[in-house]
């Protein structure tokens, strides 16, 4: 009969892989509504965009709360909500020309800048950053 012997194997490195950043359709400062979840329907700003993951924080929707503990002395334990990153693709851009939610497409100019168009009215949307 053989023993068993526990060998520790070797720990490999992974290199920390490069994310693809991906191309959104929404940036900072659009005007968005949630086309999907809980929140269907709900209007609001996006505050941040988050390409790498392929997410977008908008004002007032998807409000997490998180327990804060009290560091120093004095200072008091407390409940903070604030909004939390949601999927790019639950949200729509929404038309500046008649105020209703549009798909995106990308037009490149003669001078070689990128811009986006409203597939509704097929008018350009401004960047608001």
């Amino acid at each position: 009969m053989r023993l068993l012997v526990y060998r520790k194997r070797a720990h490999h490195k992974r290199s920390p892989e490069r994310v693809p950043r991906a191309k959104l359709h929404i940036t900072k400062g659009d005007t968005v509504v949630v086309i999907s979840g809980e929140e269907k329907g709900k209007r609001g700003k996006v505050l941040r965009a988050i390409p790498t993951k392929r997410q977008v924080v908008v004002e007032g929707i998807n409000i997490a709360k998180r327990h804060r503990r009290a560091r120093q002395q004095g200072e008091e334990s407390q409940i903070v909500e604030f909004p939390a990153p949601m999927a790019a693709s639950k949200v729509m851009l929404i038309d500046p020309k008649d105020d209703k939610p549009t798909r995106v497409r990308r037009r490149v100019d003669t001078d070689g800048t990128v811009e986006r168009v409203s597939v509704r009215s097929g008018e350009p949307i401004p960047r608001n950053r």
